[in-house]
């Protein structure tokens, strides 16, 4: 297949998640034969934290102005599916020109499903989204599952909503060499955000103040100055991707913590969970309905509810650790890599253009 995908950015990973999940997912479409163009606006703050220029086996359209993309209309719409993300700066004129003439699958793809949809229940303009609604989209996909999908088809028409769950690219994550600059007892990645920041006081912060003795680590951008700093706490402000499995792989245990509106509505993992999963590192995470499809609690992930759940976690063992983070690793390699993922993509594309065919027929 020919895939085209406007999108928000895979040409830097600074503050946004979605440059990494496109990574993986578009190499692996990419190695299973499909031909696939990345169409991103040159944003200056994206631009000025580029920490990719070329996609492997795709191709990456960096384009200043929508006449550039005008200019390339035939490349553009002669794919079989055309995609716009949330959060593409031009996705209102992009899925114009995919109505008007695209000649394949039109397909949304909304990664940040919570966030779309506490914006819309606040009576806020959400830039990504046709006034319309989605029900001109052939398919819409969502980086959430469960009562998400059904609100995407209630409130904004969506015709076939379907989930697709973050990934991992295996070959970008994996166990690596431990360095000191990431050492601690418990590490944290992730940019600050304002709705995680009290989960991440009762999970992180607040320990780190119960154990001075202990090493905390934070890598990410956005902390603002008045962030409840305790001496035990250790701060990158940006680790670039090339060095995410040192990080993970150089704490005694990674926490992940969910922002406010994918935590309320559940079953939305974070792709930093697979991330950490496949680098080998025992994983702490707070709780959403549906984690425990993802991962088997105590067994392939530790919960933490309060301050006392993450003391308890570290007063593990190491071979306790060591064997949660071995079964986690075997579950994501099966079920949640980028190839898993690209499998799933390419199914749900056939199976909507063979509905659509059946459609048009009868």
């Amino acid at each position: 297949m020919k895939l085209a995908i406007f999108g928000l950015t895979v040409s830097s990973s600074w503050g946004n998640g979605h440059a990494t999940l496109w990574r993986g997912l578009i190499r692996a479409l990419a190695e299973a034969g499909h031909d696939i163009l990345f169409l991103e606006r040159n944003m200056p703050w994206y631009a000025g934290a580029r920490d990719l220029t070329e996609l492997p086996g795709a191709t990456l359209l960096l384009y200043d102005d929508w006449s550039e993309v005008l200019a390339a209309r035939r490349a553009v719409l002669d794919a079989d599916a055309l995609f716009v993300t949330s959060y593409c700066p031009d996705a209102i004129p992009a899925t114009r020109l995919i109505e008007q003439e695209g000649r394949g699958l039109s397909v949304f793809y909304d990664l940040d499903t919570p966030v779309t949809l506490a914006r819309l229940a606040a009576h806020e303009t959400v830039d990504y989204l046709p006034p319309e609604g989605l029900g001109g989209f052939d398919l819409v996909l969502s980086y959430t599952g469960g009562g998400a999908l059904d609100a995407l088809r209630d409130r904004l028409g969506a015709r076939r909503p379907r989930p697709l769950y973050g990934h991992v690219d295996p070959s970008t994550h994996r166990p690596a060499p431990a360095q000191a600059l990431f050492g601690g007892d418990l590490s944290y990645l992730g940019t600050y955000a304002a709705d995680r920041q009290a989960a991440l006081e009762r999970l992180f912060v607040a320990p780190a103040a119960a154990r001075p003795d202990l090493r905390f680590v934070i890598g990410g951008s956005g902390y603002p100055a008045d962030f409840p700093w305790k001496p035990n706490i250790f701060f990158m402000r940006h680790v670039a991707p090339c060095d995410h499995p040192a990080f993970f792989c150089s704490s005694r245990l990674t926490l992940n913590v969910t922002r406010g509106d994918m935590a309320a509505m559940g079953w939305c993992p974070s792709g930093r969970l697979f991330e950490a999963a496949a680098c080998g590192a025992p994983l702490l995470s707070d709780w959403w309905e549906g984690l425990d499809a993802f991962f088997t609690p105590d067994e392939e992930i530790l919960i933490a509810h309060d301050a006392e759940d993450t003391l308890a976690a570290l007063d593990r063992t190491d071979a306790e650790l060591r064997r949660i983070a071995e079964r986690a690793r075997e579950r994501v390699l099966a079920e949640h890599s980028s190839a898993r993922r690209a499998g799933e993509l390419i199914g749900l594309i056939e199976s909507a253009s063979a509905d659509g065919r059946a459609m048009a027929a009868a």
